[in-house]
């Protein structure tokens, strides 16, 4: 079928690749479809496109018409690409530069499922083969989009929000997905909370019908150049640090970075205040003046940058009326008592930007402190009398130790024995510290920190933006020998070796204290009476699947030695809450 002029250009009216693009309401249904009928963009015998707002901008066919290509992508480093030798032409089609959908159409046409690895920046992505009468599932190597699908029934759904296609599934909860985000406060690996949804995961495929998984990429270790000094492996990150953040950087507008202070953070507001040629605006939290904060050192990079500098107070009871919503934003619930920050934060920057950078990335990728107790578990091993994946659960600080009492019996009978999906790295053959950094990067990083970004961030109306989780950032940390991340009590000493002329050395020789939220007194002091309220109700949706005559101990802080009912707490009333939204 040939297509008209008129119909082809329709698709081609989309924004450059460095522009903001809105929250995603599409989604896909695949298989039986000839019922559906409402807000179907584009359809095929098998195959449904749908659309609330009838925003067609992530649609595009190919140039010869057998492939769809629906989703989310963002390729901000074309000119790496293109040295990659990914196939653009030197004399390069403008259309294609200026429509990423276009490009991945074409890139299909010339190389099939081998386009996923040619692909470097964020994508979550569906093609269907309109010849071969198969959908292809993509994720870019970080995780930094989210992409979903149903397992069951005549008709699978797809989308990048879970909450999208909850309605086209069960609301049966996947037990394994429980006891994961009790131990993690997140649901790890391609499970959902919802028992029939599953996660594309980073860098990974998926073929349906068939429901074929395939990787088309591997976080691994792949150590060179190990003879070569510090500050020569300090010079390759910072020559990639450079051009990764200038990518990121919006053209000609008004950019913020989240700043609290710490290198990470500060890293990026550095190198944002060098490259970025419109205003730069940094936006820092804190919890009340009796609370402790990083406000000094956060004031002390903006001053040193020359950033336009916003505090925002975050009181116990913003923390607490803004938690039902933000778990609503959520696509699994995140148990992090920084996500309302996170989205108050978000909130304040959409008043001046569009755009906003962060440091996340920094530990999982170059050695963050939170690796010491695992380093120590492993020397001292025969002492502490843990195994591997035990001890990188109780690493966490959450629930792990109390799920025999936590979970109901029945509920941890059935869960009890069923196999973590943390096994398999944590035993590979690579260096025991890249292990470790391997497991932050693919579970944590992308179900928890860049999940939770994505998220909150188009909640809050702005783009959000990783750098550090940059998949080449990430490619390039595994081959830095890690002496040169984490050494002794030293931590990321590689990432302070590239960005030493840029900070303060207040900020570089200062040891990471990371943003404490205080829950621990907010479920003493203010939250107490709301909580018991919310968790030991018959009604509660824990309810079925809870102890709560545990948690009314916890709420009693009976037997807190160490001082972490407050966390535990915040994971409880974040299910709770997440749970209710979805009700």
């Amino acid at each position: 079928m040939k297509r008209s002029d008129s119909w082809w250009r329709g698709f081609l009216t989309k924004a450059s690749p460095r522009s903001i693009k809105p929250p995603r309401t599409w989604k896909l249904a695949f298989g039986a479809v000839s019922a559906i009928t409402e807000n179907v963009l584009w359809r095929d015998d098998h195959l449904a496109v749908v659309s609330d707002d009838h925003d067609s901008s992530w649609l595009t066919l190919s140039p010869g018409q057998r492939f769809v290509v629906v989703g989310d992508v963002w390729l901000p480093n074309l000119s790496f690409m293109q040295r990659s030798g990914i196939g653009i032409p030197e004399r390069q089609d403008p259309l294609l530069l200026g429509d990423e959908h276009l490009l991945v159409a074409h890139l299909w046409e010339q190389h099939g499922t081998a386009t996923w690895e040619k692909l470097s920046g964020a994508f979550a992505l569906a093609v269907w083969d309109r010849e071969q009468q198969q959908l292809w599932l993509g994720r870019d190597r970080s995780g930094i989009y989210t992409l979903y699908y149903t397992t069951d029934g005549e008709t699978r759904w797809i989308a990048p929000q879970l909450g999208a296609i909850a309605p086209h599934c069960s609301s049966d909860l996947d037990l394994v997905a429980l006891r994961d985000y009790l131990c993690c406060a997140f649901v790890p690996g391609t499970r959902t909370l919802w028992r029939s949804v599953r996660e594309v995961r980073p860098g990974s495929m998926v073929q349906l019908p068939d429901e074929i998984v395939k990787p088309y990429w591997h976080l691994q270790e792949d150590i060179t150049h190990s003879e070569k000094s510090l500050e020569w492996h300090g010079d390759r990150l910072r020559e990639l640090l450079d051009e990764v953040v200038q990518a990121y950087l919006p053209t000609g507008e008004p950019v913020g970075t989240f700043l609290s202070g710490g290198l990470d953070s500060s890293c990026i507001t550095a190198l944002a205040a060098k490259f970025h040629d419109a205003p730069l605006h940094t936006y820092a939290i804190h919890f009340g003046a009796d609370c402790p904060n990083e406000l000094e050192f956060s004031s002390l990079v903006a001053q040193h940058c020359h950033t336009q500098h916003h505090m925002l107070e975050i009181t116990f009871k913003d923390m607490w009326e803004h938690l039902p919503e933000t778990m609503a934003a959520l696509d699994d619930p995140i148990g992090d008592p920084l996500t309302v920050p996170n989205l108050l934060l978000g909130r304040l920057a959409a008043k001046t930007v569009k755009t906003v950078l962060n440091g996340e990335g920094g530990d999982p990728c170059f050695g963050g402190p939170k690796n010491q107790p695992m380093l120590i578990n492993a020397l001292y091993g025969n002492v502490t009398q843990q195994e591997s994946l035990q001890a990188y659960l109780t690493s966490f600080q959450k629930c792990a130790t109390d799920l025999p009492q936590l979970l109901k019996p029945d509920i941890w009978s059935a869960v009890q024995s069923e196999p973590s999906v943390f096994v398999t790295t944590l035993q590979s053959s690579d260096r025991y510290l890249n292990r470790l950094m391997a497991l932050n990067i693919q579970f944590k990083g992308a179900d928890q920190i860049l999940t939770k970004v994505h998220n909150l961030t188009h909640a809050a109306g702005i783009e959000g933006r990783s750098p550090l989780f940059d998949p080449r950032i990430v490619a390039l940390s595994m081959t830095i020998p890690p002496e040169y991340k984490l050494s002794g009590v030293q931590e990321k000493v590689v990432l302070k070796q590239a960005v030493a002329d840029l900070l303060p050395p207040a900020i570089l020789q200062r040891p990471k204290s990371g943003m404490m939220v205080p829950v621990q007194r907010g479920f003493r002091e203010h939250w107490n009476r709301q909580a018991r309220s919310l968790l030991l109700s018959r009604q509660a949706a824990i309810a079925p699947y809870l102890n709560q005559a545990l948690i009314r101990n916890w709420l009693d802080y009976t037997g807190d030695t160490w001082g972490r009912y407050g966390v535990k707490l915040w994971l409880l009333v974040s299910l709770e809450y997440w749970l209710q939204a979805r009700r």
